[in-house]
């Protein structure tokens, strides 16, 4: 048996076997970063060095670009360093550090998603109001909200999890460090009880979000339809749909991850989920949103050449 204060290194799950199926996957997985680093960074520059795109909405997908480059990094280089060098370690601080940071992202991403639903909103449903509604202080003071609520919700989470006494060994059935995978470790009931507690929380507040983003739309919906032009309602659905399209990427690839039936106990599947959840939504973030996105379209043309 073995406890929390004695494990010095977790173990996580390795990709495959056999080394040219580990280069097959660092050699995939170093294309699908450079990718992300590439399309986010385009992004970031594009929106700073554009004056155009200081408006609240490019604020806003600023942030989220960060966010995306900072979640991808937190998990794939690991990952991929792993996969080089032919091992599964990754140090006990290095573990907590990784989900603080992971968690941090992720629940950040998620409020700024709830933000940017209500820009939408208020920038087509009240648009005389846009202005005072959102100004530059407001919008700063979201996006700290945001940042904030996921530094906060990281911090309650990982500091619980790291003080659950861990005497199921030290071998993680995921590529990252994850609250779930962790948990399995424990041999304190009444801890993990509270862990548990603290995750329906944390479910409750997830629900409110995609409350408030349903009502959202719903509200944006009805203002489109009753909009007399049809280039106005192509406007106004050319810059919802991205945001539209991933908030339903981000929250259906959770949904389907966290709320899997347990009848369903596929070690390859969890790992096709999770990679689902941590890695492509930043790596199609960018490609969303510069699909249907004219002025985007336009900055990142100027700044290419």
């Amino acid at each position: 048996m073995s406890n929390s204060s004695s494990i010095t290194q977790f173990l996580l799950l390795a990709f495959a076997d056999t080394r040219e199926l580990q280069l097959l996957h660092f050699w995939l997985f170093l294309g699908i970063y450079l990718a992300a680093l590439l399309g986010n960074g385009l992004i970031v520059t594009a929106i700073a060095c554009d004056h155009r795109l200081h408006t609240p909405m490019y604020f806003f997908l600023l942030n989220l670009s960060l966010l995306d480059l900072g979640s991808i990094s937190t998990t794939l280089p690991k990952a991929m360093a792993n996969s080089l060098w032919g091992t599964r370690a990754i140090s006990y601080l290095g573990c907590g550090a990784q989900l603080f940071l992971f968690l941090l992202l992720i629940s950040a991403e998620y409020f700024l998603l709830t933000i940017m639903a209500y820009d939408r909103y208020v920038a087509i449903c009240k648009p005389l109001h846009y202005g005072s509604l959102l100004g530059s202080r407001a919008c700063v003071h979201m996006a700290a909200a945001a940042w904030g609520s996921g530094f906060l919700n990281a911090l309650l989470h990982t500091a619980n999890t790291f003080s659950l006494p861990l005497c199921q060994g030290n071998s993680l059935d995921q590529f990252f460090c994850e609250i779930p995978q962790i948990l399995k470790l424990s041999c304190s009931n009444t801890d993990y009880l509270r862990e548990r507690g603290l995750l329906v929380f944390g479910a409750c507040l997830f629900f409110t979000c995609f409350v408030f983003i349903v009502l959202s739309y719903v509200q944006i919906f009805r203002a489109v339809l009753r909009m007399p032009l049809q280039q106005g309602r192509h406007k106004a659905l050319s810059t919802c749909l991205p945001h539209l399209a991933v908030v339903s990427l981000f929250i259906s690839i959770a949904i389907v991850a966290y709320l899997k039936p347990p009848s369903i106990p596929s070690p390859f599947l969890n790992l096709v989920l999770s990679l689902l959840y941590s890695v492509m939504p930043p790596a199609v973030n960018p490609v969303i949103y510069s699909m249907r996105n004219q002025e985007l379209k336009d900055a990142l043309r100027k700044l290419l050449q």
